[in-house]
């Protein structure tokens, strides 16, 4: 099984912490759509014959495409692959585009798991990220999600901002559960470059980010998501009744996907490979059949290390066994020392040949993973 993702690289507002690839300019969004339909064609031959088993709108801003241009998309990703019978069709979105029509039009064109960015439910929160809907709006698009008939919807939220007060974060979670989403992704906030907050913070007109608030959020986070009956599948993310994000999930097990448009990534288990991060350079490429793309082959190094830092973070754990099976024998006695280190500091446990982080070691997974590199 195959997942494809399609990146749709426009939004109304640049929120201040994204660093993903998008423009606020809808210029070249016809020409993009009949890019995106182009390239989904030349790429029929990347999985291989692998059958798909998910859809994903991701970007950008998906929910700014209307009834025909996801339909024109799907039945073009039908038209070039094989799919099983009732694929995962996850759509991104804010919650300002999900209007009623809106939800009735998703539902009609086969959309069955909405990924909704909600971040906060306190206005001031939103205003300081620059997100372009408000709190009212996200309760509402939930609801009303719910009563078309969506029910596999997951809600993102954000700690670890310096105005993010722990009883808010508390607040925060409350209405979550309150409105009984199945899925639940928190993210801690990070500075990143060339961001307009990484500018912020330099200037000082935003405060700098507690280490320590983050983890104390998200250790409250664990705890009361774990109590209502969630499980942490991944280090980001919680879901009910093992309603995990199939599409999500394929990433973090290692199976193969396609990425389609602008700086989408694509995985066929030897080699990864990225779109240019350019829109016009993107249409260019595709209008005038060039690769639009770079390619990094897989050493069996990067295959181990990739293991460590994805596996880690998922129940699923990391497997010894397919590390042996790449690992020169330094650098598999390298890994097994380092692995006794972090066992003894319990970081991690090793169960039936598989590593899995412990309650401890959920809060430093990337650099343990790190730690763990083999060279």
């Amino acid at each position: 099984m195959a997942g494809i993702y399609i990146h749709i690289p426009f939004c109304k507002k640049a929120c201040f912490y994204c660093d993903f690839h998008f423009s606020t300019s809808l210029r070249f969004k016809d020409d993009m759509i009949d890019a995106i339909l182009k390239e989904i064609g030349t790429q029929q031959k990347y999985l291989e014959g692998k059958t798909l088993e998910t859809i994903y709108f991701g970007g950008g801003t998906p929910s700014l495409l209307n009834k025909e241009e996801l339909t024109l998309i799907i039945n073009t990703v039908s038209e070039n692959f094989e799919i099983i019978e009732n694929p995962e069709i996850t759509l991104e979105a804010n919650p300002d585009d999900l209007t009623i029509e809106k939800l009735k039009e998703l539902k009609a064109v086969g959309i069955n798991r909405l990924s909704i960015g909600v971040q906060s439910f306190f206005d001031e929160h939103l205003k300081w990220m620059n997100r372009a809907h408000s709190a009212l709006e996200s309760e509402a698009c939930i609801k009303n999600a719910q009563e078309i008939g969506f029910q596999n919807i997951t809600i993102d939220l954000i700690y670890g901002m310096p105005n993010l007060t722990d009883k808010q974060w508390e607040e925060n979670i409350k209405k979550a559960l309150s409105l009984n989403a199945p899925h639940i992704s928190a993210y801690n906030l990070t500075v990143e470059k060339n961001t307009a907050l990484a500018h912020f913070v330099k200037k000082g007109k935003y405060q700098p980010l507690s280490d320590e608030k983050g983890a104390k959020q998200f250790s409250y986070l664990i705890e009361t998501l774990e109590r209502n009956g969630f499980e942490q599948y991944e280090t980001s993310n919680f879901a009910k009744d093992k309603l995990y994000s199939i599409h999500n999930s394929s990433y973090w097990r290692g199976k193969h996907y396609l990425g389609i448009g602008p700086s989408a990534h694509s995985y066929n288990g030897n080699s990864r490979q990225w779109n240019i991060a350019n829109n016009k350079k993107y249409i260019d490429a595709i209008s005038n059949n060039e690769n639009q793309f770079e390619i990094e082959k897989l050493s069996n190094a990067d295959k181990i290390n990739e293991h460590l830092l994805i596996g880690l973070r998922t129940i699923w754990g990391c497997n010894l066994n397919f590390i042996e099976s790449l690992a020169t024998e330094n650098s598999y006695k390298q890994f097994m020392n380092e692995l006794t280190v972090q066992i003894e500091k319990k970081m991690v446990t090793l169960d039936k040949n598989n590593i899995f982080l412990t309650p401890k070691g959920k809060l430093f997974a990337d650099r343990i993973a790190s730690d763990l590199f083999v060279e």
